[in-house]
């Protein structure tokens, strides 16, 4: 059996449902759909230069990659390849493969520093250190159960404070745009990203088929958005995409209260898991998951390579 390495075709939805599954095969606690997986190759920036490749033996997709530059880095030379191979279709070569192609197109873009998440497992992490990636921080997975009843209480928010929707914003975005900006800016990682192109904030994520606008939590403070929990829905599972607060509004308690007020609109409409995903060092909002009663399901390691 003989396994290639190609670009996924967005006009073929085979290939969507194959990296789909893929994925969530691979790491069950990502949402993932088809539509998300074409919205996100056909909706990237140009300078990302996107690309998402499967391996594929005898016709079946085994393993997926998601090449990218880190157009949105004040630094130059950054770039990612995150690779899934399915769990019953390892030890064929598909990672392998999907690594090196990966590598070589980023390489011909002027990538010199490459960064990818690795499961925290002795076999995975094995394959990476062979290929001479050096393990750096590390985020953890997380997992609620919405059916046991186990929520906080609801709470009213404090005066001047008001519970929103992203729905109620979908007139004029921007302010959640201006938040998203500031929170993505001050959150923990490899790379320093910035925000400043709304169009294509608006394309890449505020049109994402997994946004449910009428679950993500808005705290409003004088009428401007101070802090939010974003939900993605894939049809039958809830995931929070990011909770953050602006700078000037920190300290009072307003993240944990939209993602609560998320949490709980989530379960009325039906839904029985809720998953999560916080860097090892973000202590405050490790804190914050533990108190809704999220529990760790797997870690996953960033590593770093420089090419050339």
């Amino acid at each position: 059996m003989t396994v290639i390495v190609r670009d996924l075709r967005p006009d073929v939805r085979a290939d969507a449902e194959g990296f789909s599954t893929t994925r969530r095969l691979a790491l069950p606690y990502m949402l993932s759909t088809p539509e998300s997986v074409l919205h996100t190759v056909t909706h990237a920036h140009p300078d990302a230069h996107f690309t998402q490749l499967v391996a594929e033996e005898d016709g079946e997709i085994i393993g997926t990659a998601q090449v990218s530059v880190a157009h949105e880095s004040p630094e130059p030379g950054q770039g990612s390849a995150n690779i899934y191979v399915r769990p019953d279709r390892r030890q064929r070569g598909a990672g392998s493969l999907l690594l090196r192609t990966a590598e070589e197109r980023l390489a011909a873009l002027g990538v010199t520093k490459v960064f990818a998440w690795v499961l925290d497992e002795p076999e995975n992490r094995a394959f990476a250190e062979r290929r001479g990636f050096r393990a750096s921080r590390s985020a953890y997975f997380l997992r609620l159960d919405l059916t046991s009843g186990g929520l906080p209480p609801r709470q009213d928010p404090p005066p001047g404070v008001e519970l929103r929707t992203a729905a109620d914003f979908a007139d004029d975005p921007r302010p959640l745009f201006a938040l998203d900006a500031e929170v993505v800016a001050d959150e923990p990682g490899d790379i320093a990203v910035e925000f400043t192109d709304y169009e294509a904030w608006l394309a890449e994520n505020w049109r994402h088929p997994l946004l449910n606008r009428d679950l993500t939590t808005v705290a409003v403070v004088d009428g401007r958005p101070a802090a939010f929990s974003v939900a993605h829905t894939d049809g039958t599972r809830y995931g929070t995409a990011m909770t953050g607060t602006a700078r000037e509004f920190r300290g009072r308690g307003l993240a944990k209260l939209a993602k609560n007020d998320s949490l709980h609109r989530a379960r009325a409409a039906g839904y029985t898991e809720a998953f999560t995903g916080n860097d090892t060092g973000n202590e405050p909002m490790i804190a914050i998951n533990k108190w809704f009663g999220y529990e760790i399901g797997a870690t996953e390691v960033r590593h770093v390579r420089e090419l050339g």
